[in-house]
């Protein structure tokens, strides 16, 4: 449907002809990213607006509908002010504005106890929207003594949870957007505990009268600092892997290898990875399965694997059982290792960046072993020493071994080493759409696991808080929060906050577990975690 007459230029939006899952024709939206000139035609590189970049793809001229061609708009110049350049006009309102904030800022220098907001913590609330959803909207959180005679009856098929607050001073706030509530936070975000000690809430667990309703009280937040927006209150120290958004431009948006042959499967990359210049022009790029280096062509290749002895990846092997390995790999030992490592994650990875400086991080590899070797089938990796309990900083599954189960066992491994080295823990954030709906069914699946098998014992009813649900699990007491919110468990009843666990969740969490087969074995791991912080440069 092009027309030679027209030229597209990048930046132009058109539809463009693709297959969607059902394999029919649709004609999304999308933006010419790049033109490149082959012998006979010209080929577009298109991204579909509102479509995953992993779905960007080198498009034919005859797949694009020139009828509804948009042009780019040019930017408009920035007035200026004064006639000085590069200042904006002013208007009253921002005046008023700016004086405003001088006089509190001068008024309240000399007191410590009063703070201005600032665009952090707006920058905050927007980053906790976008991270955790509620189906249906729950009612503003009440005034500190309503908040301490908060308590639920919650929903399963015999027994009630429920959770109440023994604290009549905290004070609950709820973060809403569009009138949803996304999470509870703390009144007191400048304090921060790493242990989640303590018997603030207590979840009781009785015979209701109604054999399918069950109750779950919901406890107000500890004054503990937000670290699940992944934005730090504090300049970091170690290394992080979350990509810095504002360096984007037209090369890194564009995926630069078309085929990776990585020992008996091709993987075709979901995005930009930064291998060398030189190779990014060739058909496929091969890699050796156990080192992860990677040559230009077959024959090298071939030649490369007379030589390299490796078969397994570097570093100690602290889990084993059946066919699954995995493998802990230390950045500043094995640095060449670490790099590639990175370098084949950066194809599948959109929302972290690399660094080469790969000192400050663990890498462990899951494995999977037949009699030629140990094969890799994903990684997570963590830093060695993290200033907001992150235990794990980037984590992928080979798109060969996507859904198949070995996410949830990556993310139950990353967790079973925060138990041994006795901590909580949380993902560095952002994560990518597919690590959050992985992380969000493991904490769902774990978090009901614990809720249901609460039994009573001397005729008594079951106790347990939230801070123990923390412990033992390791998950981050704000990702348990926020998963029983996006569960759509929360309810208000009666001036109380309850979680109400209905049969069908409790028969969808059963069949979900009944299709879980690969699980930890905390016996078979051998691992003696190391303070980090007494090692120097490590």
């Amino acid at each position: 449907m092009a027309d030679s007459s027209v030229e597209i230029v990048e930046g132009c939006r058109l539809p463009v002809l693709r297959k969607n899952q059902e394999n029919e024709d649709e004609w999304p939206l999308a933006e010419i990213l790049s033109v490149k000139d082959i012998p006979g035609r010209k080929l577009y590189y298109v991204h579909y607006i509102d479509f995953n970049k992993r779905l960007d793809e080198w498009v034919t001229p005859d797949r694009l509908d020139l009828k509804k061609l948009q042009f780019p708009k040019k930017e408009a110049k920035t007035p200026t002010k004064n006639g000085l350049p590069g200042s904006r006009p002013s208007s009253p309102e921002r005046d008023v504005r700016k004086s405003l904030d001088l006089n509190v800022q001068s008024a309240s220098a000399p007191s410590r106890g009063k703070t201005l907001p600032t665009p952090k913590r707006k920058a905050e609330s927007v980053s906790l929207a976008t991270q955790v959803t509620a189906a249906t909207p729950v009612p503003s959180l009440p005034s500190s003594a309503e908040a301490s005679q908060a308590s639920v009856y919650p929903a399963m098929r015999d027994p009630s949870f429920s959770i109440k607050s023994r604290e009549e001073h905290e004070q609950l706030t709820s973060l809403t957007t569009n009138g949803t509530t996304r999470r509870l936070i703390p009144s007191q975000p400048g304090r921060k505990r790493k242990n989640c000690g303590g018997t603030d809430e207590i979840v009781k667990v009785f015979q209701n009268n109604n054999p399918r309703c069950s109750t779950v009280f919901l406890p107000p937040g500890e004054d503990s600092q937000d670290s699940s927006d992944g934005i730090p209150s504090a300049p970091r120290m170690t290394g992080s892997l979350v990509s810095d958004r504002s360096h984007d431009d037209i090369v890194t948006r564009m995926k630069n290898i078309d085929c990776i042959e990585l020992g008996r499967h091709r993987l075709k990359p979901w995005y930009f990875s930064p291998y060398p210049q030189e190779l990014t022009t060739l058909p496929i790029l091969y890699l050796c399965e156990f080192c992860l280096k990677y040559l230009k062509s077959l024959k090298c290749l071939q030649r490369h694997l007379t030589k390299c002895n490796l078969r397994h990846p570097p570093g100690n092997e602290i889990y084993r059982k059946g066919t699954i390995s995995f493998f802990e790999i230390d950045g500043r030992k094995n640095k060449t290792y670490s790099q590639n490592l990175c370098l084949l994650a950066k194809c599948f990875l959109d929302h972290k960046t690399l660094y080469y400086d790969t000192d400050p991080f663990l890498f462990y590899v899951m494995t999977e072993y037949d009699s030629k070797g140990f094969h890799i089938v994903g990684y997570f990796s963590k830093e060695k020493e993290s200033t907001e309990d992150y235990n794990v900083a980037c984590i992928l599954t080979l798109p060969p071994y996507q859904r198949r189960g070995y996410g949830k066992l990556l993310i139950e491994f990353s967790y079973e080493l925060s138990k041994v080295e006795g901590k909580t823990g949380t993902p560095e954030k952002p994560l990518s759409d597919l690590g959050l709906l992985s992380y969000r069914s493991y904490w769902s699946q774990t978090i009901l696991e614990i809720l249901m098998n609460l039994k009573s014992e001397n005729g008594e009813r079951p106790q347990i808080t939230i801070n123990e649900i923390s412990e033992i699990t390791s998950v981050k007491k704000e990702d348990v929060i926020s998963t029983l919110q996006y569960l759509n468990l929360i309810n208000y009843y009666k001036g109380q906050y309850i979680l109400t666990l209905s049969e069908d969740i409790v028969e969808g969490h059963e069949r979900a577990m009944q299709k879980r087969h690969l699980r930890i074995d905390p016996k078979c791991l051998h691992f003696t975690p190391k303070d980090w912080s007494k090692r120097g440069k490590w």
